[in-house]
């Protein structure tokens, strides 16, 4: 590496790895309440018809929902669930995001061009492997902003004994509940923001907002689904198909798409904030490693 400049050598595969988990983490401290605000949203109206939800409608719009939160339980609700979303990012992006290379790498078998079913292939592969690798964290993360601080009624009183409980409860199959929509989502989520940041790095601020967009209108079926079926009680759902058919049934279509505004408006912020940290993070530890290594 003698003779390089930081940013001419290629970030390793740990670099990549550890600067995945730490960039999205960075992204999910400042992006977590409108995450918040989207779980609530999203499982508002769930035990009642679409008439009914109707008429008692606790949470309207992004703001309000932030506001009634900040009112009602206190600012810190916002970040309910946060230690178990920072343990999901550390295992979950650093999975998908940092391994995405090394995974098209593989499908190329080495190489420099790849062409996009490659590209999509490496997409659904590491969004997979990571919803294996850290769904137990992502279930307590949504039970966790589900619950509400006011009214007493918590079920859990913090993450170990959320890990805990659900474990004891459910089984160890209760962490992994919603799995399989969890993998829908993620194949979806995946490919459209790595495949298309692998496109265009470059215009990556300009084309971030529709990008966003467009991955919000194709996964938030999944997404409420997934929600609602890893925050329901044991017995409630016997799989994530009849939640969405109960959905559907009850709440009609639209309930689909609750907590679409808050979804897009994070998912966009979040990419910005996590791939801008996540160029400067590599820059930073490549030459932290090429100082080390350069001779005295």
């Amino acid at each position: 590496m003698v003779g390089f400049k930081a940013t001419d050598v290629p970030p390793t595969a740990t670099v990549k790895f550890l600067g995945a988990g730490t960039a999205a983490c960075i992204a999910d401290l400042i992006t977590f309440p409108l995450d918040t605000a989207k779980v609530r949203l999203q499982i508002q109206g769930e035990k009642q018809g679409a008439v009914r939800a109707a008429a008692s409608v606790q949470y309207r719009g992004v703001l309000g929902t932030i506001l009634t939160m900040a009112r009602t339980e206190g600012p810190r609700s916002l970040y309910n669930g946060l230690v178990a979303g920072l343990q999901r990012q550390m295992s979950f992006a650093s999975v998908r995001i940092g391994l995405y290379d090394s995974v098209k790498q593989f499908y190329t078998k080495g190489s420099e061009h790849a062409g996009i079913g490659s590209r999509l292939l490496a997409g659904s592969t590491t969004g997979a492997l990571a919803v294996a690798v850290a769904q137990p964290t992502d279930v307590v993360k949504v039970r966790f902003q589900a619950q509400a601080r006011a009214g007493g009624g918590q079920r859990y009183q913090s993450t170990v004994d959320a890990y805990k409980t659900i474990a004891r409860e459910e089984g160890f199959r209760g962490l992994w509940k919603g799995t399989s929509p969890n993998i829908a989502r993620n194949a979806i989520v995946n490919c459209a923001e790595l495949v298309t940041y692998d496109l265009i790095k470059d215009a990556l601020l300009k084309a971030n907002l529709m990008t966003g967009f467009c991955t919000t209108i194709i996964a938030s079926p999944v997404d409420v689904v997934k929600t609602r079926y890893m925050n329901s009680a044991l017995g409630q759902y016997s799989s994530a198909g009849q939640c969405a058919l109960t959905m559907l049934q009850k709440e009609g279509p639209r309930a689909f798409y609750k907590g679409f505004m808050p979804s897009f408006l994070r998912l966009g912020s979040w990419n910005v904030v996590m791939f801008v940290t996540y160029e400067q993070l590599k820059r930073a530890l490549m030459a932290a490693c090429t100082s080390r290594e350069a001779p005295f």
